[in-house]
């Protein structure tokens, strides 16, 4: 179970805005995130990842507290380890596909078993350059992936994606999913296309 309560002010375009949420993920669930543009919903994971500090909150990943601004708890990202695909991909420009997923695992075996679930296995020895914006999308996909996270945080991971190779992406991480039991947090401007996957939502206004 990851429990969040946390409050975060925030500059819009509007002015202020305060996030709140208070919530509870369960453990291998997988969570839709949706609601209007600037509510709060990449900041939202960027909080639970420890990579934006809210002014007051707690987070519980089970047994383990990440963040008690109380009690001046707040571990960092790498003590956290979760999995995350940023919106703008985050690639590294001077490192091929495959070189992406070696400096997150030494498995070799699920390297190549990750590159054909991204259809990336061809490509293995491009750099981000010269790979399209699906392409990129899908290797920021996998790079998540590689650590085998027990907390997977996606945001828009399917947005440069085509209807057919967002539907075999989709599919093919259902599978993996059975297999490494994430708790997954999905940001989606389209939360239509976690119909039927997704076991929970969470709408932030």
């Amino acid at each position: 179970m990851i429990s969040v309560a946390i409050e975060k002010e925030l500059k819009v375009y509007r002015g202020r805005h305060i996030l709140k949420v208070n919530y509870q993920f369960a453990p291998g669930s997988v969570t839709k995130i949706y609601g209007p543009s600037g509510a709060g919903k990449t900041t939202l994971l960027k909080i639970i990842a420890g990579l934006i500090h809210p002014e007051q909150g707690k987070i519980i990943a089970g047994k383990e507290t990440w963040l008690d601004t109380t009690a001046g708890i707040n571990l960092t990202p790498q003590k956290r380890m979760p999995g995350f695909v940023f919106q703008d991909y985050a690639l590294f420009p001077n490192m091929t596909v495959a070189e992406h997923l070696a400096y997150a695992s030494t498995d070799r075996a699920w390297i190549e078993r990750l590159l054909q679930l991204g259809k990336l296995d061809s490509l293995a020895d491009h750099k981000p350059i010269y790979l399209s914006g699906g392409q990129q999308q899908r290797l920021a996909v996998l790079r998540a992936l590689a650590i085998r996270p027990k907390l997977l945080l996606m945001d828009e991971p399917f947005s440069a994606l085509d209807p057919e190779t967002k539907s075999e992406l989709i599919n093919g991480l259902k599978i993996l999913f059975k297999e490494i039991v994430p708790t997954v947090l999905i940001v989606s401007h389209n939360p239509q296309e976690l119909d039927g996957w997704a076991d929970d939502e969470l709408y932030i206004a």
